[in-house]
Parts: structure tokens; sequence; C-alpha cells
């Protein structure tokens, strides 16, 4: 299947490593795929500058819709909230909590579904996978399966939500796109978004870890090489 006559397919491309294994799994399924990031005001912006550059390598079209305007109703997190403490330990529901932020992926689905309509694209890839269910409510396969209810009839033209790793863990992830070749220095996870990675909050920690279960060093450099040591 040549780009021209392939099937376009609308990825929600945050720059991490879920969406990066996401985007470059529809690219080998044939897509001609159309990655959609947005920046609503997260600590971590420099992941769209990451996002930007891979898909600049890789010729893919790519979108950042700055959607910071709403950022006065979904801000209560400590994703956007540079004045709440990030929480520094690993992903459990009653210390992450914090950065969860309201409504972000359905509000992030409708758009990315709009988009997929208006591109006449029948897919919308997003990277949900099953280490967030019990923190995030909208990466729950609950709220994908009734989000693609809604896409279905939302438009006059049906738009499925796949999310592949729904099921999966990071360790799942990551060794899927490292049998693809993949290079995750070409990612960014701390939440904090500074020069270097910090290796504590609970994003960094379940990245570190994964790469830890493959008995690899993660490519990124992290601020403190105790916190990276520490790890794996």
């Amino acid at each position: 299947m040549t780009l021209q006559n392939a099937s376009r397919a609308v990825v929600i491309y945050s720059g991490g490593m879920d969406s990066y294994t996401v985007l470059h799994r529809a690219l080998r399924e044939g897509y001609d795929v159309h990655a959609l990031s947005f920046h609503y005001g997260q600590r971590h912006a420099r992941e769209l500058d990451v996002a930007s550059q891979v898909c600049q390598t890789l010729g893919v079209a790519h979108q950042v819709v700055d959607i910071r305007a709403i950022h006065g109703l979904i801000g209560a997190s400590a994703l956007t909230d540079a004045s709440q403490p990030m929480p520094r330990a690993d992903y459990a529901e009653d210390n992450m909590k914090a950065t969860v932020v309201p409504n972000r992926n359905m509000i992030l689905l409708s758009l990315a579904i709009g988009h997929a309509v208006n591109l006449e694209a029948e897919i919308c890839y997003y990277g949900a996978h099953g280490g967030d269910h019990a923190i995030y409510p909208d990466c729950r396969p609950e709220f994908v399966a009734r989000m693609n209810d809604v896409a279905a009839i939302a438009n006059y033209t049906p738009v499925e939500i796949r999310a592949p790793y729904l099921h999966a863990s990071k360790d799942d992830i990551l060794a899927e796109g490292l049998q693809m070749g993949l290079d995750y220095a070409h990612t960014w996870t701390c939440y904090l978004g500074e020069a270097l990675a910090c290796g504590e909050c609970g994003s960094c920690r379940e990245r570190l870890q994964a790469f830890a279960s493959q008995g690899l060093v993660d490519p990124l450099p992290y601020r403190s090489q105790t916190s990276l040591t520490r790890e794996v």
C-alpha cells in the first residue's frame, strides 16, 4: 500500500514513550499518519518539542494545538500548576491523584475525532496503557469503550478509537518498541520538563523500571546519577 492510497489515521502524540510507540505502530500498520499534539498548559511541555522533532524526521504530518485557554478550567493538577508539589514516588493511587488533569483525555479525544472526520480518517489512536487504569479514570477500558460508542454516532461518519496498549504494561510497550528498533532517546517522560529528567517523579520511575526490566539503561540524561542508578 502506497502513502497515496493508504487509509488515514490520527495519532494523539504527546512525545512520551507510549505515544511514540503507538505512532510507529500505526506507521508500520501502513496508515497515512497525522499526528496531533496538545499544549494544555502542562509543566512538561518540553515533550511537544520532542514530538515535533520526531515527526519532522519521519516526515509525518504533525500539528501542535494550543488549548491553554482552557487552563483555568482544568488547571487544578500538579501537571499544570507549578505551585503544587510533584509526587516523587512510584505510581500508586494515593500519591498520584495529584497528577490527574480533569477530563483531559475526553477533551483531547474529542478534538482528535473531529480532526479525523475532517481528514476522512477512520481511526484515532491514543496511548493509554494498563498501568494507568487505577490512577487515571480516562485511561480505563470502560472509558475507551464508551468513547468508542460516542465516536461511532457523534458524526455522520464513525471514527474508531484504538488504544493498542490498553491492557499492556510499560514494560510490554518498551519491549515491543525495542523489537521495532525504536530509539527512546527521542522521547520525553519527566513530569517536570526541566533540562534533565528528574528521575524521581512517578513517570520517570516507571520509565526507569521498564528499562531495568529489559536489562538496559535509559538513554535519557537524568539530573541525578543517584536517582538513575537506584532504579536501574
